[in-house]
């Protein structure tokens, strides 16, 4: 395969999600071959600390949800695919956090006053956090919104979702893994 061919194969792997430390050339031969599971989050990494700040001002650690699968998402309040998809995370943030699943979401440019305005006004209680330099160390700048991680029980990135999230694809991604959480 020619290397431009191969670097615009990796490329697009890299723009729907693939884990660039996973995604080698072989993985890139794969995707040509169909093979999209090799260019996925093959061996994904722990991310690093990540301190947020949640709505009751209490500092939190990325590292306290530890034992449980999380969705890390990425939103903002005047984003209408991210109005419309928190319904659906939160209906199944409530249906599945007792078997180990948490909600991170992350405001990537309000200030925290208009993420807790609005949280309450939803009635939202899952943990919502406004970006900080510890997230967009761990993420990068993530300015295209909606987009979530789900984050495995070792605080290990395992799917990424660009766009809204449909409950029956967090019941595909996330269902299936669960029972691998610690019971909190």
């Amino acid at each position: 395969m020619l290397p431009v061919v191969r670097s615009a194969v990796l490329y697009t792997a890299l723009l729907f999600g693939a884990n660039p430390a996973a995604a080698d050339i072989a993985a890139a031969d794969a995707l040509r071959a169909g093979d999209m599971k090799k260019l996925g989050f093959t061996d994904p990494q722990p991310l690093p600390e990540i301190g947020l700040i949640g709505m009751d001002d209490a500092p939190r650690a990325l590292s306290e949800f530890r034992g449980k699968w999380v969705v890390l998402n990425f939103w903002a309040t005047w984003c209408p695919y991210c109005r419309k998809e928190k319904p659906v995370i939160d209906a199944f943030w409530q249906d599945y956090r007792n078997k180990g699943f948490e909600v991170i979401s992350i405001s990537v440019d309000d200030p925290p006053d208009k993420i807790a305005a609005w949280m309450r006004d939803k009635d939202y209680a899952f943990m919502a956090a406004p970006n900080n330099a510890s997230v967009v160390g761990a993420f990068g700048n993530v300015s295209s919104v909606p987009t979530s991680f789900i984050v495995d029980t070792e605080g290990r990135i395992r799917h990424k979702i660009a766009g809204q999230v449909h409950y029956p694809r967090l019941e595909k991604l996330v269902g299936p893994l669960l029972p691998e959480a610690q019971k909190p």
